[in-house]
């Protein structure tokens, strides 16, 4: 594997641990629409594994991640569509959808 894509892969695996640690310890959705910093810090880490998910591609556009196009999608429209990004939309991902990609393991030790 291209040490790129190695490094890349970490980034996505360190976005999702940070994003774990800012979560309210009992994953309430009240608090966390009550904590602008947590929601800032949680959008930035999105951020950071669709643009990494995104390079990956481009280096290798058949490379295994599964929905890596809605990942990329959804750092997009944070990014460029930030008025239409709902709280909901975002902890929809960090509950529903980034428990699965970490689970996957899109880490460097199982991609060698």
């Amino acid at each position: 594997m291209e040490g790129k894509i190695k490094t890349w892969l970490e980034d996505v695996l360190k976005a999702i641990e940070e994003i774990e640690s800012f979560m309210p310890e009992k994953k309430d959705f009240f608090a966390f629409q009550k904590d602008l910093k947590t929601k800032r810090a949680i959008e930035r880490n999105i951020e950071i594994i669709g643009e990494a998910v995104s390079r990956i591609l481009k280096i290798d556009s058949q490379f295994p991640i599964k929905n890596s196009r809605k990942i990329v999608d959804s750092r997009n429209r944070i990014i460029h569509g930030y008025d239409t990004v709902s709280e909901e939309i975002i902890w929809s991902i960090v509950i529903r959808d980034l428990p699965k990609l970490k689970k996957r393991g899109y880490t460097t030790a199982t991609l060698k």
